[in-house]
């Protein structure tokens, strides 16, 4: 075998086991490790929208006049350290018939690694958003979706259900114009959907102005296609009373 021959099959033998490495850790859809829906089976043309890292001003607050302006529930998922920072947008978002789910308390990558750790993350949160919010989260979203069999262990003892979802966008953490995301997000839509959607950028803050004209946009295009939105939680009541007594699993 030339030298040429070995590179190339060196580095396809890397790309593949990255892939594996995705596929198995981070991909919003894989189930290998346990439960973790990123959509629903419904016959109801509706979807739940979500939004990761906030409360993140000002940008927390534009999204949920957006929101109360199309009448429209969605699903946030909090980093503890930043409703700590920003704790009336917080009260803001559960006065308004909003869901709030578990997103850890700093966001920060090396907490995943050992099981007391991010057991720590997860009962910090808890405990902020207890205090602050005066409402206790059932959903936990993984920072990155990343999980392995004794996260989602962890979640089970603690009685938080794990979410995943389809990115509305990839990009849309980089933040490209409001018009791409708007379509990535469109090419996505099917009964049942979770979209993720960000409202900050982990524990630091950030500009999510083109995630808040999107969300303007994109609300009025899904409903001329016929679909309403949930919350996670209403989402997941709604398919489990459509399939009550059935023995398959809810999700792909």
């Amino acid at each position: 075998m030339s030298g040429l021959m070995a590179a190339i099959l060196v580095a396809g033998v890397a790309i593949a086991g990255l892939g594996l490495v995705y596929f198995l850790f981070f991909s919003p859809s894989s189930q290998v490790f346990g439960y973790f829906p990123s959509r629903v089976r419904t016959q109801q043309r509706i979807i739940a929208l979500t939004f990761d890292d906030g409360p993140n001003e000002p940008y927390t607050t534009q999204l949920l006049d957006i929101l109360s302006a199309h009448r429209v529930a969605a699903t946030f998922f909090l980093v503890g350290k930043c409703l700590e920072l920003a704790p009336a947008v917080g009260r803001r978002i559960v006065s308004e018939g909003h869901s709030v789910g578990n997103h850890s308390y700093s966001h920060s990558f090396r907490h995943y690694f050992t099981q007391p750790s991010f057991r720590n993350e997860v009962e910090r949160t808890q405990r902020v958003v207890v205090e602050v919010l005066n409402v206790r989260p059932t959903l936990f979203r993984p920072p990155w979706l990343f999980r392995q069999p004794w996260l989602l262990a962890t979640l089970k003892r603690t009685g938080l259900t794990p979410v995943s979802g389809e990115f509305g966008d990839e990009l849309e953490p980089f933040q490209p114009s409001a018009a791409r995301i708007v379509r990535r997000a469109l090419s996505k839509v099917e009964p049942g959907a979770i979209l993720i959607f960000h409202d900050g950028v982990e524990a630091r803050g950030g500009d999510r102005s083109q995630t808040v004209r999107a969300i303007d946009l994109l609300i009025p295009e899904l409903r001329s296609r016929g679909y309403s939105f949930a919350t996670v939680e209403d989402l997941l009541r709604i398919t489990n009373e459509e399939r009550a007594g059935m023995a398959d699993p809810l999700l792909d």
